[in-house]
């Protein structure tokens, strides 16, 4: 009798476990997200000293990932989160200047995932692809961006402008199983992603930011 009990427990185990990662699968993770762009920077055009560049800061805030499975292999996933913020800095000619600016970043993302093994296994590592939108919004200049700018008028005020855009955004990750519901995950994401900077004296910089996203959470399946 104890022999039998102790099957139908585990076969119940595994058989949660499956159900935990089949088709028509909803989870929810919440955890942090960290986005490091890769900036490699143009010129600022005339009037400005000749190679004239920017630089882009980090930023790390709590996101939620919402993920729905299609097949056993094949998932959707849609993250959610606070905006990011980010430094502007002088690069090349004007390095060492220090900040110049800041603007809030807000990316929209759809993920198709691929999740390798059975849908049972503890451990599924999965590649992605997404499409992104990044939503840039409340763009200030600094007081240094004012005084170093030949083309901002005394006692005036440059303000920062940057385009929003779409751009493809491929990634991988790894996905293991705590208990028959609970999980941990851990992502990778690279953004393709190229924008303008417009300064309000006319000045224009092409910036390819290609930043690299990192995702570490615990969630659970339903």
């Amino acid at each position: 009798m104890k022999k039998t009990l102790m099957v139908a427990a585990v076969a119940g185990l595994v058989c949660a476990t499956a159900s935990a990662q089949t088709a028509g699968t909803w989870s929810v993770r919440a955890g942090l997200t960290r986005i490091t762009p890769s900036v490699t920077s143009g010129d600022l055009s005339a009037p400005s000293p000749a190679g004239t560049k920017v630089d882009v800061g980090g930023n790390t805030q709590p996101t939620v990932h919402f993920a729905y499975s299609l097949t056993d292999n094949i998932a959707v996933e849609v993250p959610l989160g606070l905006p990011f913020k980010h430094k502007v800095y002088g690069a090349g000619a004007i390095a060492g200047t220090g900040q110049i600016g800041e603007v809030k970043a807000l990316p929209a993302s759809v993920f198709f995932q691929y999740r390798f093994g059975e849908a049972a296994a503890k451990i599924r590592p999965y590649v992605m692809l997404g499409a992104t939108y990044a939503y840039f919004y409340g763009e200030s200049g600094s007081a240094t961006l004012n005084g170093i700018n030949p083309a901002n008028p005394p006692g005036g005020r440059t303000l920062l402008d940057v385009d929003s855009k779409f751009a493809l955004s491929p990634g991988l990750g790894v996905s293991i199983m705590l208990t028959d519901k609970w999980f941990a995950d851990v992502s990778y994401v690279k953004t393709l992603l190229k924008t303008t900077n417009t300064l309000s004296t006319g000045q224009k910089v092409e910036t390819r930011l290609n930043p690299s996203v990192i995702s570490i959470g615990v969630g659970m399946r339903f």
